[in-house]
């Protein structure tokens, strides 16, 4: 008699698990039109910033508001960031206040620095990219290689990760890299969602890349 009740209720229990989740997977969802995305761009010194603030500039004010994240000492990217926002206020809202917002992090590796110390200097730098990234909680995080990149994506595929907000992580490689990965891009080829690639070579030895040509 006992075995029968318990055998009741285990089987009313898993009823009631398999309802709740036939009810989830099929309940009519309904999806509320997006006016805007919010982005988040990694802008690296010298051509990075070059590369990038052209996709930036070809993007739609639906991308908005626009977060651009730089080391702390890169003031020639701060200098294009704003060159190129003001220019796409004067001619698409002169009236208007552009909507983009300049952060700084430490840099995570400087050019020429050993592997070993920029292990510490790239802690140093997620230790300010994870609060950052999470006050802001961006829909899309858009790179092309610099290294300040990398704690940034982390830091975004954390917020997923512990349930706070999927972020998307778009990586575009550089036109420089022909035929190999930049360190960066060997980084964030397993963390990326989309990993867009500007030359046939790299889209044959990365099958499951993104080519779409020369886009810079």
């Amino acid at each position: 008699m006992v075995s029968i009740l318990i055998l009741t209720a285990a089987v009313g229990a898993v009823t009631i698990l398999l309802v709740q989740r036939l009810w989830a997977v099929f309940r009519p969802h309904h999806v509320t039109p997006r006016k805007s995305l919010g982005l988040l761009i990694v802008a690296g010194s010298g051509g990075h910033t070059t590369e990038i603030l052209r996709l930036v500039g070809s993007l739609s004010h639906a991308y908005s508001p626009r977060h651009y994240v730089i080391a702390e000492s890169d003031e020639m990217s701060a200098s294009k960031i704003h060159a190129l926002e003001r220019s796409r206020a004067e001619r698409d809202s002169p009236t208007k206040c552009p909507q983009y917002h300049l952060h700084r992090i430490p840099r995570s590796r400087e050019v020429r620095q050993s592997w070993l110390s920029s292990v510490f200097t790239t802690l140093n730098s997620m230790w300010f990219s994870f609060p950052l990234v999470h006050r802001i909680k961006p829909d899309l995080v858009l790179c092309n290689g610099p290294g300040t990149c990398v704690p940034i994506c982390v830091s975004a595929l954390l917020l997923g990760i512990l349930g706070i907000k999927k972020v998307i992580i778009v990586y575009v490689e550089s036109i420089c890299r022909v035929e190999t990965l930049s360190l960066s891009g060997k980084i964030l080829w397993h963390l990326s969602d989309f990993f867009i690639v500007q030359w046939p070579a790299l889209k044959e030895k990365y099958p499951k890349s993104i080519y779409l040509g020369r886009i810079v």
